[in-house]
């Protein structure tokens, strides 16, 4: 019998930043996913529809072999490209066909909730991934991104550098954060990091060690617990609530404190004005150090940031940033904000371990702040985390906490539904964190957190469909516990 090609439904943008094939694939991906291609459906051969989609032939043809590598293609040499005879994922099936089948319908619950999984296996495996913790790094101004490397490559390599990092990028992230962060800083109070993980760890490296103790958030950011803990400190949980770290629960022995007040992380709640002036008093009066991971500053969706903490106090506040979250977790650039004699004591440990940023990486984000290409993709992005914070709030809004601001929100629920709804999250191909697993002992707070950052905008919207529907099911029109 002779089987007729279906047309895919396909809208190329060159205007939108992202590759051709990457854009085909992904739409032909998300129409198989969605039943409108159907299992055993023919697709037009790659010059007929480069000729349809009035593109190079070599873009359908990489779009086609990124699918046949995933599964969701099968085909024989003269014969065709087809939809490969796969079971839906559960959900998706339609009566009459059995649709495609992803990895992730052929792994076990067990498996497919593996948190240890990388972001490159799940994308393997077809799992929509709404895990925290992740940018979307497909919109780069690419032609900005190859200018500013083209430049660090072009400058001359350091046979000593310095470890407070390229004197021309401290001068422009002093006036980025002027600008961005409403802080009164020049050079000579930052030293350039890798990450904001890195500039904890140097802290840690100068101010603690065996006697010490650091608090922590509790819930909280898990690698705060771990490079604090690694440095020979004590560490120390510190409960939070929904505006934040609680400081009159305190204790008075800390050496540091680590706290996120812009968007706290898990539960996403921004540190009042009185309680930041009462963490600053407890500071002084106890001579802690307060380390201020300055997470999710840049994307704000309700009202304007408050001013960074470090302002209100410089000699007792270290201020931690990076361009992670606004750029990529590739570039390997961020920032360590301090008063200068605190700043001079990091950098002598930082070379005593031999310890250094990239010196290209710091050159190419010199240019990159330099002629406003950072700004620029700054304005850019808070536009798209807005429209996929407005998914996530159109199907899951009764269940959110955390929601202002950042890359992700808290979904509380009873203790009880949380490891069924994760299970069956995975059934359907969703990759779902617990809230537990911020927690230092026995868990304040239960539920899920996720992160709205790295998924495709198409993925996304099933991804929160599908778990608003796992959520009716499971616990009822709204989950607070």
């Amino acid at each position: 019998m002779t089987r007729h090609t279906t047309e895919p439904p396909v809208r190329l943008d060159r205007g939108a930043g992202v590759a051709l094939a990457v854009q085909l694939s992904d739409q032909l991906r998300a129409a198989m996913a969605e039943g409108i291609l159907t299992a055993g459906a023919r697709l037009p051969s790659s010059r007929a529809l480069a000729t349809e989609l009035g593109v190079s032939r070599t873009v359908v043809t990489e779009a086609y072999q990124q699918l046949y590598a995933e599964g969701w293609l099968d085909g024989r040499h003269g014969s065709g490209t087809f939809v490969a005879e796969h079971e839906s994922l559960p959900g998706r099936r339609s009566a009459g066909h059995t649709g495609p089948r992803t990895a992730a319908a052929t792994a076990s619950p067990a498996s497919a909730t593996s948190y240890g999984w990388s972001r490159h296996e799940a994308r393997r495996r077809g799992l929509v991934d709404l895990r925290p913790g992740a940018p979307w790094v497909r919109d780069h101004d690419l032609a900005a991104w190859r200018r500013a490397w083209r430049h660090a490559a072009e400058q001359p390599p350091d046979d000593d550098p310095d470890p407070h990092g390229l004197p021309r990028l401290r001068a422009l992230l002093a006036d980025h954060l002027r600008r961005a962060r409403g802080i009164r800083v020049g050079p000579e109070n930052v030293l350039v990091t890798r990450s904001t993980g890195n500039g904890l760890d140097l802290v840690g490296a100068t101010l603690l060690g065996p006697g010490t103790r650091a608090g922590v958030e509790d819930p909280g950011y898990p690698r705060a617990t771990a490079v604090l803990g690694a440095r020979g400190a004590r560490t120390v949980p510190c409960r939070v609530d929904h505006d934040g770290i609680v400081v009159a629960e305190l204790p008075r022995d800390l050496s540091v404190v680590y706290t996120t007040p812009a968007h706290q992380y898990p539960l996403g709640g921004r540190l009042p004005i009185p309680r930041r002036e009462h963490l600053l008093t407890w500071a002084r009066e106890t001579g802690a150090v307060v380390i201020e991971d300055d997470y999710d500053s840049e994307f704000r969706y309700d009202v304007a940031p408050l001013p960074a903490l470090y302002g209100l106090d410089p000699g007792r506040v270290v201020l931690l940033g990076t361009l992670s979250k606004t750029l990529s977790p590739d570039l390997g650039v961020g920032w360590l904000v301090a008063e200068p004699g605190l700043l001079r004591r990091v950098a002598e440990v930082r070379r005593s371990l031999s310890d250094r940023t990239s010196g290209p990486a710091q050159a190419a984000t010199a240019l990159l702040l330099e002629r406003g290409d950072l700004d620029r993709h700054l304005r850019r992005m808070r536009r798209e985390y807005a429209r996929r914070r407005g998914v996530v709030k159109e199907f899951l809004g009764p269940y959110l906490t955390g929601d202002t601001a950042g890359l992700h929100v808290a979904l509380p629920l009873p203790a009880e539904a949380v490891a069924p709804v994760v299970a069956e999250a995975a059934e359907h191909g969703l990759l779902v964190d617990d809230l537990a697993r911020t927690s230092q002992g026995t868990p304040s707070v239960h539920g899920l957190i996720l992160g709205y950052g790295t998924a495709h905008p198409t993925d996304l919207r099933r991804g929160c469909r599908t778990l608003a529907g796992i959520l009716a099911r499971r616990v009822g029109g709204g989950g607070r516990a």
